[in-house]
């Protein structure tokens, strides 16, 4: 990835990581997972690795590793900047990491959370005793939870590309067709926009079926008067947007469907309303949550009020009930989607994407949240 001006953000993010790694006093770490090695070598392909110098190498040539097969030569080659030295592997790619290591010694950092327990045995014999296995868990995450501009302005073309593609499919109608139907139709259309994929399978709910948070689209039919839950996102230029809109299907909805919309379309402003860098992720959830819960509605709100979004639609911070103490940050791009679901009845969420500024927050969702019925 490269920004506006043609820099290499890479080059940074190395350098960041490295100075992380020298606070923990690990010589190197080992990046298996793709989405990491992608924020750290901007490479794209299926099967690679890298191994981040903590030595303060900062971004002299051949500071860093990164290992491929002979499917991503030419790749590599043009994806991954010349402060990694490049080695393609003909073989096992643990095995490749213990020979790249053989000549030293020293610490060498691994994420717990993605390096299974069969490789980390494995690891362990092929290094000897000369190194030392270190868990680092969550440090490339953490890194990436604080977006660049360019990434802001991913993220940002990522959200305006869903939203038009409900738009169409809205003004295409949805009553009468299937929640699988629109789904598909949606997901599709986004394709067509340019999206490199939707950023997770669409949910369209209508009616009880909205009671699911996570309901999965039925080959039942949309019918009128009903409220109808969709949420979506698209995967553009490797980031990711996440927005949910509810919509009634007809003016003759019940009094409970009503009275439960308004009740989440409060929650979710006052929610947007508290963001900002400084408080921490459990206490923005509270302010959305006393809303639902002084509407007696509490035991319908579940889950949390947000989550971060970027390379991966579930990433850092957290916002709910049980996340930490870290306060949230300018530059990190979460969610705000509070809910109600009430089983074999309705559900109701509203959800948009905004960015966390010094003073507030910026939406990067444009769609209108008044009840809108749709045909």
């Amino acid at each position: 990835m490269t920004d506006a001006a043609g820099a290499r953000p890479e080059l940074d993010r190395a350098e960041r990581l490295s100075a992380e790694l020298d606070e923990r006093q690990v010589d190197l770490l080992l990046v298996t997972t793709p989405v990491d090695v992608r924020y750290l070598a901007g490479f794209t392909g299926s099967n690679g690795l890298a191994l981040m110098a903590g030595d303060g190498g900062g971004g002299e040539a051949g500071s860093h590793r990164f290992l491929t097969d002979f499917r991503y030569s030419t790749q590599s080659a043009e994806q991954v900047p010349d402060v990694f030295a490049r080695e393609i592997v003909a073989g096992d790619m643990l095995a490749a990491v213990a020979t790249a290591l053989a000549e030293g010694g020293g610490r060498l950092g691994y994420d717990e959370a993605h390096l299974t327990v069969k490789a980390h045995r494995r690891l362990t014999e092929l290094l000897g005793q000369a190194w030392e296995l270190v868990p680092c868990t969550g440090v490339v995450e953490r890194l990436r939870a604080i977006k660049e501009p360019a990434e802001i302005s991913r993220i940002r073309a990522a959200a305006e590309l869903a939203d038009e593609a409900l738009r169409d499919t809205l003004e295409a109608g949805i009553v009468g067709r299937s929640e699988r139907d629109v789904a598909i139709d949606l997901e599709l259309r986004m394709r067509r926009l340019g999206a490199d994929a939707p950023s997770f399978s669409s949910i369209v709910a209508a009616g009880a079926n909205g009671a699911l948070p996570h309901a999965e689209p039925r080959d039942t039919e949309i019918p009128r008067d009903v409220l109808v839950t969709i949420d979506w996102g698209a995967l553009h230029e490797g980031y990711c947007s996440d927005c949910t809109r509810t919509y009634a299907t007809g003016e003759r909805l019940t009094e409970l469907a009503r009275e439960t919309y308004e009740t989440v379309l409060r929650a979710q402003e006052r929610g947007l309303a508290a963001v900002r860098a400084g408080p921490t992720g459990r206490e923005v959830d509270a302010v959305a949550r006393e809303v639902i819960e002084q509407a007696g509605q509490g035991a319908h709100f579940g889950h949390g009020l947000g989550h971060g979004v970027g390379m991966e639609i579930h990433e850092g911070p957290r916002m709910s009930q049980t996340a930490g103490d870290e306060p949230l940050r300018a530059g990190h791009v979460v969610t705000v989607e509070p809910g109600v679901y009430i089983p074999g009845r309705l559900g109701v969420r509203i959800e948009d994407l905004v960015v966390v500024r010094p003073d507030g927050q910026e939406v990067l969702t444009s769609l209108p949240k008044e009840l809108t019925v749709v045909s």
